[in-house]
């Protein structure tokens, strides 16, 4: 057992910042000397004083051998990992190098269909193939939920030379699919379980919440630390057990993706959020817990209102296969009940009622609830809804078409891999004239980050149809060049 009391990096980073000397090395503003004015009134000096580079006694973030691989182990520890790495480009670099390290160009990966724009990425840069596997959908609540065990069982039985599965464990909304039964579906081909887990850093540290994705038999997970955690934002772990992955070539990978120049204040505060986590984790996250079940408590008896709960059962058959169990920090309101969508209501709370939630859908609001969190503001967030009701009308009930399931459970529309799509010649067109196109670029609603439309993938009418939806509600288009969505770069060639 290691002394968690310890944090190698945050102290070491403490004394080179104080110690007194002449510094002709970067950044430009030497320890804050330099540093605008206007920018010092608003962070203070102290924290441009901590902002060094790789120095002799802080270790190199792609060769650790002293503090940097001290405070890696313990974390390594405490997050229950054979080996953990820190990331300064958030659980993007993550989830990118993790493709990187166990798929090559024509390589097969299973993975769902409502990944992270960061897989999307980790497909163009490795050139592996996506094989989507739909996820579970519940079209009364118009969400959807994670792969299922048989799902991946069908997959791997057509494509037995894949290289991974992927699965994202929480999804956006908490919700958990079964990653144990996929971990041992996936171990009898001998091939890894890879798991985005950016919204579960938190799983470890209270029984009552989740399971762990590694503890669950996942070969490797990525967390972003500063989701649910206290480390700043962009902090983030990656963590594997196991002989699955070749750690040589994941080290490489994540020497593409991340910065040279990475950040100490970074760095040192995941050292600190482990060490904070390691002492009090239990502590804090039952806290955290009784915070998040009085807002369900009080927000499900206002009228209009209701809550995701954990786990929604299927008549007899018990569990859905998708839907496992819920993270209870993360509260997913529906309030198309009021007669009103979750973007008009997110922009009522945001501009007049200063609560502000972590995403809106069609139907829904989601808040994160962490240690960070108060009772006051537990109290605002329910005195909130209790004005939004008032504000309201919740005589009907307003709900958009549910073509979510259209967009993304009517086939296979990967005709080209997602690299060979966005190295190829393009050409920008009219949407209206992009039905039956191959699309050469990502667009998705934001957040989450979830893309309807990827490169290499045929373009839908419903696809189509669910993004103009989205944008006439409220929502935000990103990743594509128009974000009026206007016109859509597409692959010049018809395949």
């Amino acid at each position: 057992m290691l002394d968690q009391h310890q944090t190698p990096l945050l102290d070491t980073l403490k004394v080179c910042a104080e110690h007194p000397h002449a510094p002709f090395y970067t950044p430009g503003h030497k320890r804050g000397v330099g540093i605008s004015q206007k920018i010092a009134d608003v962070f203070g000096k102290t924290v441009f004083r901590h902002d060094l580079p790789e120095l002799t006694e802080l270790d190199n973030l792609f060769a650790p051998a002293g503090v940097i691989q001290q405070a890696q182990e313990l974390a390594a520890e405490v997050f229950g990992a054979a080996q953990t790495w820190f990331l300064v480009n958030g659980s993007t670099c993550g989830i990118q190098a993790a493709i990187l390290a166990t798929c090559g160009a024509g390589d097969k990966i299973i993975l769902p269909r409502n990944v992270h724009s960061s897989a999307i990425a980790g497909l163009i840069l490795s050139g592996a193939i996506p094989i989507f596997v739909n996820p579970e959908y519940d079209p009364v609540l118009d969400i959807a939920h994670s792969i299922t065990p048989s799902a991946v069982a069908a997959a791997l039985s057509k494509h037995p030379d894949a290289k991974a599965v992927f699965m994202v464990y929480p999804t956006y909304y908490g919700v958990c699919g079964d990653v144990r039964a996929i971990a041992q579906i996936t171990h009898q081909y001998n091939i890894p379980l890879l798991v985005d887990e950016a919204h579960g850093a938190h799983f470890a540290f209270h029984p009552q919440l989740p399971t762990p994705a590694l503890k669950a038999g996942a070969d490797l997970s990525v967390q972003s630390i500063h989701k649910t955690l206290g480390a700043m934002t962009q902090a983030s772990m990656l963590h594997i057990q196991g002989e699955r992955i070749d750690r040589d070539r994941l080290n490489k990978a994540l020497q593409l993706v991340q910065s040279t120049s990475p950040s100490y204040l970074l760095l040192a505060s995941l050292d600190a959020a482990r060490q904070q986590m390691a002492l009090h984790g239990e502590e804090l996250m039952s806290h955290t817990l009784q915070l998040a079940e009085e807002a369900r408590t009080r927000i499900t008896q206002i009228p209009g209102l209701s809550i995701l709960q954990s786990p929604p059962l299927q008549g007899k058959l018990g569990k859905s296969p998708g839907f496992i169990t819920l993270d209870q920090t993360r509260l997913t309101v529906t309030v198309s009940g009021l007669g009103i969508t979750g973007f008009t209501a997110e922009e009522i709370l945001n501009e007049q009622l200063s609560v502000t939630a972590e995403f809106a859908s069609l139907q829904h609001l989601t808040f994160i609830i962490s240690l960070g969190n108060t009772q006051e503001d537990i109290e605002q967030l329910v005195q909130a809804f209790t004005k939004l009701t008032e504000m309201t009308s919740p005589s009907h009930k307003a709900e958009g078409e549910k073509i979510w399931d259209d967009v993304f459970t009517m086939g296979d529309f990967v005709r080209i891999s997602p690299r060979e799509a966005f190295f190829a010649a393009t050409e920008v067109v009219p949407i209206l004239k992009t039905t039956g196109r191959i699309c050469a670029e990502i667009v998705c609603p934001y957040p989450p980050g979830i893309p309807v439309l990827m490169p290499g993938e045929v373009i839908t009418k419903p696809a189509l149809e669910y993004l103009q939806q989205i944008q006439a509600m409220g929502g935000f288009i990103s990743g594509c060049a128009d974000n009026s969505l206007s016109t859509i770069t597409v692959v010049k060639s018809k395949f």
